[in-house]
């Protein structure tokens, strides 16, 4: 049975910094295409960085240079280093897994993925 737990998330000021973590298990994060989504109420789940089993990662434009997309696979844990918070960065995130280990190629989309996990909340203010 596959299980994403995802932590990490709070509150933070406009500017900080939060590291996101996925704990996996009936999965190997190795053997992967894994992500990260976020989502706000009334908006369509949406892609914010994904990692390939092996290839380049991709990031949305409105993260590049701010978030960071990792994984260890020892601890079988994926990780989101996010820098530079800012408001529009508030959502609910997801980490979530795809049999389809070279993620298409691209960033992931939602209905890329097989596995999700049930999402930790992050809130910056202003």
């Amino acid at each position: 049975q596959v299980q994403l737990v995802e932590s990490g998330g709070g509150s933070v000021q406009a500017g900080g910094s939060l590291r996101l973590s996925c704990a996996a298990s009936g999965v190997s994060v190795s053997s992967y295409c894994l992500g990260w989504f976020r989502q706000v109420p009334g908006r369509e789940r949406e892609g914010v960085a994904t990692m390939p089993r092996f290839g380049t990662t991709a990031y949305a434009d409105s993260v590049k240079r701010r978030f960071t997309i990792s994984r260890d696979n020892a601890e079988n844990t994926l990780y989101l280093q996010m820098n530079s918070l800012n408001p529009e960065d508030t959502g609910t995130y997801y980490c979530a897994a795809a049999r389809d280990a070279l993620c298409r190629g691209r960033l992931s989309r939602p209905d890329d993925m097989d596995y999700w996990g049930k999402g930790t909340l992050v809130t910056i203010s202003s």
